[in-house]
């Protein structure tokens, strides 16, 4: 095994990272190992549940299927990596079991895999997402008509140049390349935002099969998440540019109780990429007052409606955020200047702590630098998850072309 160097901040990578299984980042003092083979990989999405109930299991995807690893495996010699569904891709662990759920992309069938015995099954009904108690699954329709008259559209809202929106009084030739790279992804995103169609969801009792429509609203409906606790409660988006929409929502299942879980109240703002606490007690999201200057971890807590914010410098920031299941530490992939923080030095993945007075310490886990982060770029988000046991956050990392694999590092320098 030939051992990794890396550059300082902002350099480059003076050997093949993506060869390497095991060493220690040169600036941050911290292990990381790889997990997954020559193949490559790379870990679920950063709101999708990757861990069995008890912990001791996480999956991720490899070209094979649904790969597995024992979490108290990872950085020994025994970490062992086994493929649980051969071409299984969109999967989740069960909240309740040791099921992995897997398919139901666009409506499509839903499997359930064991991750013990491997033994699959058909789950009954079940299109989309799966419930935690696997009662209901949910499917957003995209082409919803208006059932009872009641949902009009709403006035059409003039589309302005996202290159004034986002930067004011400025030409694109007075941009950097990764800006305009920026204002051109947020002007093909806009439609989504400023004049969208009527959507809705689509229920399915998973023991009867029959389905209800609710929730109609005008909105690309996104980011489904049932909550972890709750069987009947979800969690979702309007999806496009997040500076010109109020994004996160809640409902229950029988269509009551549509929920704005945050109301930006200045222009720009943005919330955006929500998910569950652990225990579903709370919704945590980004949040930025506003867009792409002063920068936020907020949660709502659902029983009381009161908002919990920690503050966050620029380079902190993250194309995504996770947390662990006691909503003490946090996680963030970092991002490259193209990204909505335009960070000059933002490509780590980064630790966070919280402190008894609501403050946040950060710490550098990983350098990313030679990450490439674009996806319109044959780039890849890294999406860390944060182990149970909070030994390790795990994430994707595409240190050269065509090398994607899922890496581990150690959140204790002196257990490294």
């Amino acid at each position: 095994m030939c051992v990794l160097v890396l550059a300082a901040a902002g350099g480059v990578v003076r050997s093949e990272e993506a060869e390497r299984k095991d060493w220690i980042d040169a600036d941050t003092g911290h292990r990381v190992v790889r997990l997954t083979g020559d193949d490559g990989g790379s870990t679920l999405y950063f709101h999708d549940n990757a861990f069995s109930p008890e912990g001791d299991k996480m999956i991720f995807y490899t070209p094979n299927g649904i790969a597995s690893v024992d979490v108290a495996s990872i950085g020994t010699d025994t970490a062992k990596v086994e493929t649980v569904a051969e071409r299984g891709r969109a999967g989740y662990f069960g909240r309740h079991t040791r099921e992995i759920y897997y398919g139901g992309s666009n409506g499509g069938a839903v499997t359930a895999v064991n991750v013990d015995t491997k033994r699959t099954r058909d789950v009954a009904y079940a299109r989309g997402i799966v419930n935690a108690d696997e009662t209901l699954s949910v499917v957003k329709n995209a082409n919803a008509s208006d059932p009872d008259g009641t949902h009009p559209r709403p006035p059409i809202r003039a589309a302005i140049p996202q290159l004034q929106r986002m930067f004011p009084g400025k030409r694109l030739d007075d941009l950097t390349p990764d800006q305009r790279y920026a204002v051109a992804k947020e002007d093909g995103l806009a439609a989504r935002a400023l004049n969208p169609t009527l959507q809705s969801f689509v229920f399915t009792n998973l023991t009867t099969g029959g389905s209800h429509e609710t929730g109609f609203q005008y909105g690309d409906l996104n980011h489904l998440q049932f909550n972890p606790v709750d069987p009947n409660l979800l969690l979702y988006c309007h999806e496009g540019t997040w500076h010109e929409l109020d994004r996160t929502w809640t409902i229950r299942a029988d269509g009551s109780q549509m929920r704005l879980m945050h109301r930006r109240t200045m222009d720009m703002e943005i919330n955006g990429h929500e998910w569950w606490s652990w225990n579903g007690k709370t919704v945590w999201f980004d949040l930025q007052t506003p867009r792409s200057q002063d920068f936020w971890i907020a949660g709502v807590e659902m029983a009381t409606g009161k908002e919990t914010r920690y503050h966050l410098q620029r380079d902190w920031w993250g194309v995504h955020f996770n947390s662990s299941r006691d909503d003490t530490l946090f996680a963030t992939d970092g991002g490259d200047p193209s990204q909505v923080a335009y960070a000059a030095d933002g490509t780590w993945i980064n630790l966070l702590r919280v402190a008894s007075n609501g403050t946040v310490a950060r710490e550098k886990l990983v350098n990313m630098s030679a990450h490439n982060y674009v996806t319109g770029r044959g780039g890849v988000e890294p999406n860390a998850h944060i182990t149970p046991d909070k030994k390790w956050v795990v994430f994707t990392g595409q240190f050269a072309p065509g090398q994607r694999h899922v890496y581990a590092v150690r959140i204790d320098k002196a257990q490294a």
